[in-house]
């Protein structure tokens, strides 16, 4: 397939402007290495990981496939706790610790570590072609080791100011994350949520705002969304709930069952899990706690009371306390896998071109 715009297939040395999402905690080894086999951008969700498992896992990642993959690290403020905030959700929870015979939460959490110089270490001796970060950048030193290691840098925005904030920091290209994408919103200047626009608003708005490549991404699930995002001026699409039903990913049966019946009204924004907005498939916490809540600990303390819930009620084969992340066009994802999947996408958007180069001849 001839790509219309060829930036990020030389920025990146792909073949198609396809960038598999990180999906930290879903993505497999086995899913970046068919991805990039078969000419996209296959990533690796390295926020959740320590420097050893994050070397380990791109080792693996390294003896699959001489192509290029990307990286992906988290780069939050690491949060204090406020006693008043734990006890008021502590209490808000009470009720569902009682309902399954647990003991009450400690206040603890999991342990993710924003992007840091050991993490960086291992980046660098390993040598991805991308490395890419979610909620803004690390601090400028880590910047400067990067560039000098000639790393390819892309983040996210969910806005124009953050995609020109993140163009004057100097990332290569920038991810436009529309609100209809699964899992955490990438927002760093701004946590209003209420005013988050859509793809199909947000991307041109980018693309006239920068001058480095632009990528879509939000509710682009098959070649359809693809062609739009680049009738848009999009460069290429990050896409990653549509991978998800794949059977490279890491992801769970009762999520799979739960994606497999979601439609166009089953996700919201909710801060419920971790702590900061992100999307998901509404189920019984979401509904009786209500998807936002000013009391759920900063990010990503919010786990730390949510997990024993989610562990109970799997336990009893339930998903009701599980965080279901999905993005709006979950009812488009395949159960193909990976590699068979990418080549879908590509007959598919060049399909999709085609339909319409043969409507404006008319």
């Amino acid at each position: 397939m001839k790509w219309p715009d060829r930036r990020l297939l030389e920025l990146f040395a792909v073949d198609h402007p396809i960038i598999q999402a990180p999906m930290a905690g879903f993505v497999s080894p086995a899913m970046t290495v068919a991805v990039s086999q078969a000419g996209g951008l296959g990533s690796v969700g390295g926020a959740v990981m320590s420097p050893d498992s994050l070397r380990n896992e791109l080792q693996i990642v390294r003896q699959g496939t001489g192509r290029s993959y990307n990286v992906n690290f988290f780069v939050h403020a690491r949060p204090e706790r406020d006693a008043e905030r734990d006890t008021r959700w502590h209490e808000r929870l009470a009720p569902y610790y009682r309902e399954f015979g647990l003991a009450p939460p400690s206040g603890g959490g999991p342990a993710i570590e924003p992007f840091n110089a050991a993490l960086c270490d291992v980046v660098l001796e390993l040598r991805p072609r991308v490395v890419s970060f979610h909620f803004g950048l690390p601090d400028a030193s880590l910047m400067k080791r990067l560039k000098g290691g000639g790393i390819v840098i892309i983040s996210s925005a969910n806005t124009v100011e953050e995609a020109r904030w993140l163009e004057a920091q100097g990332v290569d290209a920038v991810i436009a994350q529309g609100v209809e994408a699964g899992g955490h919103r990438g927002m760093f200047l701004s946590d209003d949520i209420a005013c988050q626009a859509g793809t199909m608003a947000l991307v041109p708005q980018v693309v006239d705002a920068v001058k480095i490549p632009v990528i879509a991404a939000g509710g682009i699930a098959d070649g359809r969304g693809i062609a739009a995002a680049l009738a848009l001026g999009a460069a290429g699409v990050q896409m990653g709930t549509a991978f998800l039903l794949t059977p490279e990913a890491r992801t769970a049966p009762l999520h799979r069952a739960a994606l497999k019946q979601a439609n166009d009204r089953s996700t919201t924004l909710t801060n419920l899990f971790t702590g900061r907005p992100a999307r998901a498939i509404v189920n019984r916490y979401i509904r009786e706690t209500g998807p936002i809540s000013p009391d759920a600990p900063a990010f990503p303390l919010a786990a730390g009371a949510a997990q024993p819930l989610k562990a109970a009620a799997e336990a009893k084969g339930s998903a009701d306390f599980t965080a279901l992340w999905s993005g709006q066009a979950a009812s488009l994802a395949r159960e193909l896998p990976a590699g068979d999947l990418m080549a879908t996408l590509v007959a598919e958007t060049d399909a999709a071109l085609g339909r319409l180069s043969l409507r404006s001849e008319r």
